[in-house]
């Protein structure tokens, strides 16, 4: 697939960016706190998204005002006039009625759209959003304190070489990434926008609060949150669910705020996404085989002890604490680790750990 970027003008002569991909029935993202339409295109942790969403429909994007392809020279980051860019998207592209879904900070936006606009709303998707920003959420004096720390961080970190405050996000987002996806990841906030209007965005969302426009919502919404996400914790999903009328909560068992195509709570996700829009699609079966399959594929190559190792490899350890865990020699366990990738036909530990994982041998649990 290619995508195709068009612009727009906001109410405010600002100039938004947006892309349309696939076909179908038009399914509308609201852009995300950070963002950038081509960086994202071959990302090693958005593409398998871009992927599932344009299965099945017309997947309408935009780079958010003050970030990606839209203009970076802007001075009003307000929440109406966020509101007021997704407004002018579908104007320009000519939407007259779509399914609307908002991740993470695009959430409060697309209650907000919702709200105002059910006549063109079919069906409202929320992932791992909220409707009140840090500032009502945090109620003690230290917890507003180390709300005012993280934009104090992000102030002077930012923009420079040293990721230290994006790598901090980045944990926080996706804690079981690979490396690859960890550096992909911190390159791609940095890229996205200025430090300034990351500073003036994240004070934004850090004040939103749509409890009004969610307890107005007429049409249908589904909310999903992963159990132990670090970024935005589960207990916002449920007071987003406990808001909207209606509302079905499903809870993804993930410690990933932006899931990852190699985690068990991938498909998951999915099934009850195209469940809920109606829309009949192969990919999730096809997820779950690829799953099956490569979990019967270690079965079947490796030796049990081959799998003992390559979950302890999976789940973190190192060469000495194997080797202390199995009552090994380190030589021995390199061993193994050498059959493990000749077996499998992979070069490194990251590789290893990455099918271990897409497998499902390896789990939260096990």
């Amino acid at each position: 697939m290619e995508q195709e970027i068009r612009f727009c003008t906001a109410s405010d002569n600002t100039r938004l960016a947006y892309a349309k991909v696939g076909q179908g029935p038009p399914l509308v993202k609201v852009a995300n706190w950070l963002g950038h339409l081509e960086y994202e295109w071959n990302s090693p942790v958005w593409q398998p998204w871009l992927d599932a969403w344009s299965r099945g429909f017309t997947l309408y994007r935009y780079d958010q005002r003050g970030c990606g392809l839209s203009d970076l020279n802007v001075t009003d980051f307000s929440f109406n006039i966020l509101v007021g860019d997704l407004e002018a998207m579908v104007d320009h592209a000519g939407l007259e009625k779509f399914d609307l879904y908002g991740m993470s900070q695009g959430g409060p936006v697309a209650i907000a759209y919702a709200a105002k606009h059910p006549e063109r709303v079919n069906k409202l998707i929320v992932y791992g959003g909220y409707i009140q920003g840090s500032i009502h959420q945090n109620s003690t004096p230290k917890q507003i304190e180390d709300a005012e720390m993280d934009l104090r961080i992000l102030k002077l970190s930012w923009g420079t070489d040293n990721p230290a405050y994006r790598q901090v996000s980045t944990t926080k987002m996706i804690p079981e990434a690979s490396p690859e996806q960890y550096r992909w990841f911190n390159e791609w906030q940095r890229i996205s926008t200025s430090v300034e209007n990351a500073v003036r965005l994240q004070q934004t969302f850090n004040e939103v609060d749509v409890r009004g426009f969610a307890k107005s919502i007429q049409v249908p919404t589904l909310v999903l949150h992963s159990k132990n996400d670090a970024a935005i914790p589960f207990e916002e999903g449920r007071l987003v669910a406990a808001n909207i009328p209606g509302a079905r909560l499903i809870s993804i068992d993930s410690k990933n705020h932006v899931l990852l195509s190699t985690e068990l709570g991938w498909s998951h996700f999915w099934r009850e996404f195209y469940d809920f829009l109606g829309v009949d699609t192969e990919f999730v079966a096809h997820e779950e085989q690829t799953l099956t399959s490569l979990h019967d594929k270690i079965l079947l190559e490796l030796s049990p002890r081959e799998q003992e190792v390559i979950r302890l490899l999976a789940k973190g350890y190192q060469n000495p604490e194997i080797a202390k865990k199995l009552v090994l020699s380190e030589k021995t366990v390199r061993n193994y680790i050498s059959n493990i990738y000749a077996k499998l036909h992979i070069k490194s530990r990251g590789e290893a750990i990455i099918l271990a994982r897409e497998s499902g041998l390896v789990t939260d649990k096990t």
